[in-house]
This record gives structure tokens, sequence and C-alpha cells, in this order.
């Protein structure tokens, strides 16, 4: 009872002094909200980079708040408790450094991000073997939808560590496609027809057209015809693709061009090399009727 009692007393001895640290806590909770927006919206209209803005937002409302709780432990004359948590954070970083070395990374891969802007939000990129949109940049991952509207996220760490192609940073596209021409057909006819067929498509620039014959393959002279197209979306650059392809069909077909179909050779021989009709010659006749019992059970 003496304890309780004791107690007792103090709290109301301290009572102002608790009023007086919740309200600096409160009102450290709003200003740091505010400031926080203050300086995302400082630095949108200056860099126009919201990954930075976002992070130094975010790290000077931790502060106004880490602040305002040493703060308000020094009004209620807890000096001792300060201490002690000022050694405690260091001991406890130094443990968690272990711990959570992964976010620890994701995070400064996310503030290096911020501040190099690789890709911005709505930006068509691939990375990891994905290639989606960008949507939203936090300091732990980075948030996508894929082309076929899936949902995904990816730690910043996974990203920043490796290659990444932004579809959208640079205004136009190149189109590569490979094709054959059938041997017996005029390589030059064959050229002038692809590049005929390519320069009518829309939404080029103005580089020219080309078309390279690669090599011989196994059943036709391979090629590739490639031309640019300005633009900086998928579906645009997936329906140019399928215009060009069309062309070059409908163009060799009216020049009489074959693009051949892939041949392959069939080798029955235990030996390589020897010919199909010198086993059909070896193998016995079968009748059209085969119930007729003159001819082996084997050869029918």
């Amino acid at each position: 009872m003496n304890k309780l009692t004791g107690w007792l007393e103090a709290l109301v001895a301290n009572l102002p002094n608790l009023v007086i640290a919740a309200l600096l806590m409160v009102a450290a909770w709003f200003a740091s909200r505010w400031l926080a927006r203050a300086i995302q919206a400082g630095i949108q209209r200056v860099s126009k980079n919201r990954q930075l803005a976002d992070l130094v937002g975010s790290l000077a409302r931790v502060a106004i708040l880490g602040l305002a709780l040493f703060a308000a432990l020094g009004i209620l004359q807890l000096d001792k408790t300060v201490t002690s948590l000022l050694a405690g954070v260091g001991i406890l970083g130094i443990a968690l450094g272990f711990a959570v070395q992964d976010l620890v990374a994701n995070l400064i891969s996310g503030s290096f991000m911020a501040v190099r802007r690789p890709f911005r939000v709505g930006d068509l990129i691939e990375t990891n073997d994905f290639t989606a949109v960008v949507k939203t940049v936090d300091l732990r991952a980075t948030h996508f939808t894929l082309l076929t509207g899936e949902a995904l996220t990816i730690p910043n760490n996974q990203i920043f560590s490796n290659p990444i192609i932004n579809r959208t940073r640079v205004p136009k596209r190149r189109i590569d496609l490979a094709i054959g021409v059938a041997y017996g057909d005029d390589l030059k006819t064959a050229r002038d027809v692809m590049l005929a067929a390519l320069s009518d498509l829309p939404g080029q620039t103005s580089d020219t057209p080309e078309v390279y014959f690669t090599g011989f393959g196994g059943s036709s002279v391979d090629a590739v015809a490639r031309f640019w197209v300005t633009t900086t979306s998928q579906a645009k650059w997936m329906l140019s693709r399928s215009e060009a392809i069309m062309a070059l069909k409908s163009g060799l077909d009216d020049a009489g061009i074959t693009i051949p179909f892939p041949i392959r050779t069939l080798d029955f021989g235990v030996v390589g090399g020897e010919p199909l009709a010198k086993h059909l010659t070896d193998l016995p006749l079968v009748p059209s009727d085969p119930r007729d019992e003159s001819v082996p059970a084997a050869a029918k």
C-alpha cells in the first residue's frame, strides 16, 4: 500500500508534465505529416522526382517523431531512460543489422533509385525476366502491373542489382523480323520486295527500313527485316509488328517468292546417307486384298 500510494502521489505530481508530453507528441504527429507533405510538394515542383520526394518526406517524418519522443522523455524527467534508450538503440542496431540486412539493402537500393531515377511511374520496363508497367515505388519494393494484368512486386535490391531495360524512356523502338527465302528465288528481288512492303507501313520514323541476309538455313536463305516506329506503347508496337508480318507475306506472295516450310530428312539406314529408295525396293509388295492367303503373314 505504501508503494501504491507513493506511485499515485508521483503520478499526480507529474500529471502536468504528462499532459505537456502527450500534447507534444500529438503536435509532433501532425507537424510531421504536414512537413512531409510540404517537402514532397516542394521537391516535385523543382525536380518532379516523386520517388525522391517520398523518400525525403518519410525520413523527415521519422526524424521529427524521434526528436519529439526524446523531448517528451526529457519533460518527464526521465533522463536515465533517455540515456538507456540511446545506448539500447546502438546495441539493438548492431543486432538487427545482421537480421534485417535484406530489408536494409532494399531501403538503400530504393534510396539510390529515387535519386538516379532509372524509371518513373508509368514506364514500361523489363527486369528480372519480367516486362511490366511501374505503378508505385516505395522504400522496400517496387510494384508493377504485368502486361497480362497481374500485380507484381519486386524488392528494390533485386531491381537495383540487375539490368533494367526501359521501353518508355526513348520515344521510338525498332522491330526485327526473321524471315526466310527459298534457295531457288532471286535474293535481290526478294530484298527489294521486302523493302517496298516495309516502306508502306504507317507510324514509322524517318529511318529507312533495312533487310539483311544473315545465313544459309536448312531450307531457306535466312534474312532479317527491321524498321523503326514512333511509339512507347507495347500494344502499338505489337500492332506494327503484326502489320509488318502481313505486309511481308502479302508482298512476297504477289511477287511469286516462296517462304519455304522447314524440311526434315528421315534416314532409315543404319549407316547414314543411304537413300530411302534402296530400302523400299527390298520390301515385299502387299496386294490390294490383304486377305490373299498366298502372301506370307510377315509381308502383310
